[in-house]
């Protein structure tokens, strides 16, 4: 496999690709998680070592490359803004640098701006966010092109998203930069490090300054690294910048000058979890993170010899590829990352090359989709009959309407949609229906699987009692129907219990779907759910790490039911819920409580959750 993967990224350096097609077939199948460690190791062994390390940037090599009437423009990437870095430069070089943010009605201050620095004053202009500014840009350019005199000192910076109207003359003439995010915590520190002055360093006197400056630098980068590994490290990639890091170091300096000096005060751990890092965090579930971050990583224990963040503190001692347990992660997190950027790089190969034309024998594609939209309309349920499903029928108007729009449709109609969704290979919600009457599937066998299987539990629910036990991912609005179960534990309560008051509560069994004989007493049980980020131990009812490369687990039953002000236990770990492994605000569901020997702190650095589907 080592000796195949040198070959295949040989061949694809040198454009052949059709004549060593097989090869990059078989390699999409062999150890995908490896591929992007085989392919740093075969650009180390070619090209030295150098060329897998991220390079940090050096403005002030960039400026001297310019001149008066070349401008400097930087891609904008996510996580990163060089406007600080420009401006300290300036400072650094004694030059002054006034600036302005493109957008609705700016051009007038940018225009007068130029006018007074390209002639008169000399000194820097930089135009932040000029993507939202196009139509200033061909001024823009004749204004540093035909001027008659510029002064000397003059630069001018531009930032910029990628956009496809960008002025391609601009680009043409100007010194084009990317300031991307280094990636890896090695490379962010030594980043972070390299704005970093003597002076700053030397702001206090007191002891906790540098420890707690290089705990402030770790935390950034850890933040930024995290968003590589998806909803395990982030439910939402925010994009944590330089002005956060800057912000958060300024607030220690000014808390280390008001307190004692005798011994730190961290309840500034909530400003750095809420308020400097917080200010962007938009998920409640995120936030709680951060603050977990906060809370593990400054406290007293920062300033004693033993302490460290993992193994080694010092950038020249971290290795140049992180493994996830740096993060609070568990290993097999790194499967997941490393098998979608392999498949993201050899994607980007295979969609560079010539399309092959070629037609040879055997059934056509058409006639495929033909078949396979035959054989999906053969097998679609019957619609529902309104009087035999009153019982259920919220549950069943969704599904109902699916079966009746779908076998409504025209055959050709409908395999012209199947023909589209399997060519683009995207995600799926519905054939010709409405995305928003259905629900999102990886793809559209997947998407018509789960149709069968949905309508699979309701019919057994209207005709045959019921369910002992519930499969959760088989409703379309798992939230209504636990606060249904929530409605019907109030009835029973004493006098009547309100609903606004009543908790709900859980309990993790040791049985699995095909034990349970007989439904609770109270509550429901659910089945159907599996744990990300960590292991379960059926025989003790409690959370574990993960198995070796297991990276989701099913979970035994579980009985929900609820309580009138119920108080939960802090030692537990409180698990999220969602439908789908993308965990935003619209497929979370509910919470419940794991039992754990560890604290609750690790779990949620390990990015723990339950999901009703991994596909």
């Amino acid at each position: 496999i080592e000796f195949m993967t040198f070959e295949v990224y040989k061949y694809a350096a040198r454009g052949l690709y059709e004549e060593h097609k097989f090869l990059f077939t078989l390699l999409l199948t062999l150890k995908i998680d490896m591929q992007s460690s085989r392919a740093r190791k075969y650009i180390m062994d070619s090209m030295g070592e150098k060329y897998t390390e991220g390079a940090i940037l050096d403005l002030e090599k960039t400026w001297e490359e310019a001149d008066p009437r070349t401008p400097v423009i930087c891609f904008l990437s996510m996580g990163s803004d060089p406007t600080d870095s420009i401006i300290a430069l300036g400072k650094r070089l004694k030059i002054e640098t006034r600036y302005v943010s493109m957008g609705q009605g700016q051009e007038v201050h940018a225009r007068k701006l130029l006018n007074i620095l390209v002639v008169f004053q000399g000194g820097w202009a930089l135009l932040q966010n000029c993507h939202l500014g196009l139509d200033f840009m061909d001024e823009l350019m004749d204004i540093v092109t035909d001027t008659e005199f510029v002064h000397d000192s003059f630069r001018l910076w531009i930032t910029t998203e990628v956009h496809k109207h960008f002025p391609i003359t601009l680009l043409q003439m100007s010194i084009k930069f990317t300031n991307e995010p280094p990636q890896g915590l090695k490379a962010g520190l030594k980043r972070t490090y390299g704005g970093i002055n003597q002076d700053l360093l030397d702001v206090s006197n007191m002891s906790q300054w540098k420890p707690m400056l290089y705990g402030v630098a770790f935390l950034h980068s850890t933040v930024q690294e995290r968003r590589k590994y998806g909803p395990l490290g982030w439910n939402i990639p925010y994009e944590f910048n330089q002005a956060d890091l800057n912000a958060t170091i300024q607030f220690v300096q000014n808390h280390l000058d008001d307190m004692d000096i005798k011994k730190v005060k961290f309840d500034f751990r909530y400003m750095i979890g809420e308020i400097q890092y917080g200010g962007r965090v938009t998920d409640d579930y995120d936030k709680r993170l951060l603050n977990t971050f906060a809370k593990v990583w400054f406290s007293e224990e920062m300033f004693g010899p033993s302490f460290n963040f993992y193994q080694v503190h010092l950038p020249q001692g971290l290795p140049s590829y992180d493994t996830p347990e740096v993060f609070g992660l568990h290993p097999n997190a790194d499967i997941t990352y490393q098998s979608k950027l392999a498949k993201d790089v050899l994607d980007t190969i295979l969609s560079i090359q010539p399309k092959d034309s070629s037609s040879g024998g055997g059934e056509t594609r058409e006639a495929i989709v033909s078949r396979l939209a035959d054989d999906m309309l053969e097998k679609l349920p019957p619609d529902y009959v309104p009087f035999e499903v009153c019982v259920c029928r919220q549950m069943c108007e969704l599904p109902e309407g699916i079966f009746s729009v779908t076998r409504l449709a025209s055959l050709r109609s409908f395999r012209m949609t199947v023909s589209m969704l399997c060519c683009n290979g995207g995600p799926v919600c519905l054939f010709v229906c409405p995305a928003q009457a259905s629900w999102a599937s990886s793809t559209l066998g997947f998407w018509f699987t789960e149709l069968l299987e949905r309508n699979r539990q309701f019919q057994a629910w209207i005709f045959e009692g019921r369910p002992n036990c519930f499969w959760m991912t088989g409703f379309f609005n798992p939230q209504g129907f636990l606060t249904a179960m929530r409605q019907q534990m109030a009835r029973r309560g004493e006098a009547g219990w309100a609903l606004d008051r009543m908790v709900l509560c859980n309990e993790v069994t040791k049985w699995m779907k095909d034990d349970i004989t007989q439904a609770p007493v109270e509550g429901v049980y659910v089945y159907g759910l599996y744990l990300e980020g960590a292991g379960w131990d059926r025989r003790n009812c409690k959370l574990i790490d993960s198995k070796t490369k297991v990276l989701f687990e099913m979970m035994p039953v579980i009985r929900m039911y609820a309580e009138n002000n119920g108080v939960k236990d802090p030692h537990l770990y409180i698990c999220p819920i969602y439908k789908k492994p993308v965990r935003t605000d619209l497929n979370y569901i509910a919470a419940v409580d794991l039992k754990t020997t560890l604290p609750p702190e690790y779990w949620i650095l390990r990015g723990v959750a339950l999901l009703c589907d991994v596909k």
